[in-house]
């Protein structure tokens, strides 16, 4: 019997299976239907931390299935920043980024038997100032489409990433260790 979960992952976030991968742990990918619009009023915790439980729970598993969901966005003063919805958004948040401090959030959700942990993981990351060129050749890149926050820090973008604070892994997608750390929790 393997001392690693299988898991079954509510997401079709190509990074965090990716994450999970080099992690060796094994997975399925169950996408999930959900509405991930924010709430009028919702607080960025409030909002990362249901919609990963709503992914979780959007998902067909027996009970003995360990089911994940989780959900990133990025803050920057009280703004919350999705995936941007075309060019335009995108180089206004990269303009919003420039220079300065954020916060990148992960809800996660795990369920296995009637069980469920959920949590939120924050990492602050600073960007160094970028040039108009650098946020127009950032974004005609491609790679800020379909990322929150406009951008991938494990790619093009890691050269304006001046520092982190907290878990590399929450702003790829998945807090890793803390996701393994709660794994260790359920299944104890």
């Amino acid at each position: 019997m393997s001392l690693i979960p299988y898991i079954i992952l509510a997401s079709s976030s190509p990074r965090r299976a990716e994450l999970l991968r080099a992690a060796g742990i094994g997975f399925e990918i169950r996408k999930p239907t959900v509405d991930e619009r924010r709430s009028p009023g919702e607080q960025p915790v409030d909002y990362v931390a249901r919609l990963a439980r709503e992914k979780t729970f959007a998902v067909t598993a027996t009970r003995k299935e360990i089911v994940l969901g989780a959900d990133t966005t990025v803050c920057v003063d009280g703004h919350v920043l999705e995936k941007p919805a075309d060019a335009d958004d995108a180089r206004r948040m990269l303009g919003l980024l420039s220079g300065r401090d954020h916060q990148v959030l992960t809800g996660i959700c795990l369920c296995v038997g009637g069980r469920t942990i959920s949590d939120v993981v924050a990492t602050t990351v600073r960007f160094l100032p970028m040039t108009p060129e650098d946020i127009e050749e950032y974004t005609l890149s491609g790679e800020p489409m379909d990322k929150a926050g406009a951008y991938g820090i494990q790619g093009l973008a890691s050269k304006w990433v001046e520092r982190i604070d907290g878990c590399y892994f929450n702003v790829v997608g998945l807090p890793v260790s803390r996701v393994w750390l709660h794994l260790r929790t359920l299944l104890g």
